[in-house]
């Protein structure tokens, strides 16, 4: 897909800010697709695969930095945030959860569209992955964010369900400590160990025949986990 045809996703609850935008990215040629939730957006990224993603981040549903946090376990699309906090927190927040860039309200409609060019120039070539992930008899919904067992709904926290998400939509990978607190728990957590091996103990007893045995969350001694499906 060339630049001129990308599919842009915009993720925003206002809606005449939703129609200024997207009528903008139409007259530059791009094609554009709406969410008014953070939802609907998931569907919507399911769907269309778009080439990149508008993010307001004050979402009637859910906040958007989980939002970002919980879209990386299965998408690599390009994020840019654009949003009313100018807090130097708030953007280092959805930067280390996995946006690609940030834009304070208000901003110039000229500088939105270049910011959108130069993201596109870069983007990944696999950008989203199967939204459905499944190993033995388990199957997690990205989209909906359920996991299921045997076709049972399994009980799991936020943090657990994005901590296996995330570790189940990378098979085979040692990933560090640091690596894992910061995608699921954010960058000021990233010395947090202790944090990481009591939730990867609670999913053990949650996922794992043999907890003190287990199949799929595996120790690297010393380095982090590795996901065995």
């Amino acid at each position: 897909m060339s630049a001129e045809t990308a599919m842009i996703l915009l993720v925003e609850d206002e809606r005449q800010i939703r129609e200024t935008i997207a009528l903008a990215l139409e007259c530059e040629g791009f094609a554009t697709c709406e969410a008014g939730n953070a939802a609907r957006a998931s569907e919507q990224v399911a769907q269309h695969k778009p080439a990149l993603i508008l993010l307001d981040l004050g979402l009637p549903d859910r906040d958007g930095v989980d939002f970002i946090r919980d879209l990386r376990a299965w998408s690599a699309t390009p994020i840019l945030i654009l949003s009313a906090r100018s807090a130097e927190d708030s953007k280092v927040d959805a930067l280390d959860a996995g946006a690609d860039d940030y834009l304070s309200k208000p901003f110039g409609m000229a500088e939105l569209l270049a910011r959108v060019r130069a993201l596109l120039r870069r983007r990944p070539d696999e950008q989203v992955s199967d939204a459905q992930l499944a190993f033995g008899d388990f199957l997690i919904d990205c989209v909906k964010r359920t996991v299921s067992r045997a076709g049972e709904p399994l009980h799991l926290t936020q943090i657990e369900y994005r901590l296996l998400a995330y570790l189940a939509a990378n098979p085979g990978r040692v990933l560090t400590h640091r690596h894992l607190l910061a995608r699921v728990w954010g960058g000021q957590a990233v010395e947090n160990h202790q944090y990481l091996r009591v939730y990867v103990g609670h999913l053990r007893q949650k996922i794992e025949a043999n907890p003190a045995q287990p199949r799929h969350i595996l120790t690297e001694i010393g380095v982090g986990y590795r996901f065995q499906p």
